[in-house]
């Protein structure tokens, strides 16, 4: 990876699974404005979290396979000195764009031993953030490794899967219609299921669908 001063130039030499072929090419993501914004997210503040942008452009050109598009984009961090097994359960995040350019985000957070926190964050064009009162937490669909999956939405807006994009025995990506703000939003959403994760028989995939041979 590597930071020009107008864009992030990620360069990708990977091999895909199951089937071994290269995946080659290029990603470089524009953001509109860049955050300092950084919050821990126990009550121990072990760990943090921070969007270095909130919102931005992506331009994806593959070589191998010959595949190209660009789109929204929006790129964060999440860092601490423990593994995140020691201090959660499980996490919802989500991430939206509202009419006026701003970007909506949810962190809903169950602590191992703890509160419940929530995170709910608005981030303006100009990267200034604000807090403001997320409503309900909603069910959604188990996916087929039967991840829970929670998003909170404006109650005369009933949520809704549109699509699942990831759909691991610990962790589900998926793309949300819900309310948000009086308004109806499109969310990338994730959910993460942390024992699911710790436990051997997942450990034991994991290089199956990350390998890391070179």
């Amino acid at each position: 990876m590597r930071w020009t001063g107008e864009y992030l130039d990620i360069h990708v030499d990977e091999w895909s699974v199951p089937i071994p072929r290269r995946v080659r090419g290029n990603i470089r993501v524009y953001p509109a404005q860049l955050s300092g914004f950084v919050t821990q997210l126990d009550d121990a503040g072990i760990h943090h979290w921070g969007p270095i942008a909130p919102s931005g452009r992506v331009e994806v050109n593959l070589a191998s396979p010959g595949l190209s598009w660009n789109g929204h984009a929006y790129l964060d961090c999440n860092q601490g000195t423990q593994p995140i097994s020691t201090g959660f359960r499980t996490w919802d995040w989500s991430r939206a764009e509202l009419r006026d350019g701003s970007v909506a985000v949810l962190y809903d957070i169950r602590q191992k031993s703890g509160p419940d926190r929530l995170l709910a964050l608005r981030f303006d064009r100009q990267g200034e953030v604000t807090t403001f009162d997320a409503p309900e937490r909603h069910r959604l669909p188990y996916p087929l490794w039967r991840v829970e999956r929670n998003i909170r939405s404006d109650p005369d807006i009933p949520p809704r899967v549109i699509q699942t994009l990831e759909d691991a025995p610990f962790y589900a990506r998926s793309v949300l219609s819900s309310g948000l703000l009086g308004e109806r939003v499109t969310s990338l959403h994730e959910s993460l299921d942390i024992p699911k994760l710790d436990r051997a028989s997942t450990r034991l995939m994991l290089p199956w669908r990350m390998p890391r041979v070179r």
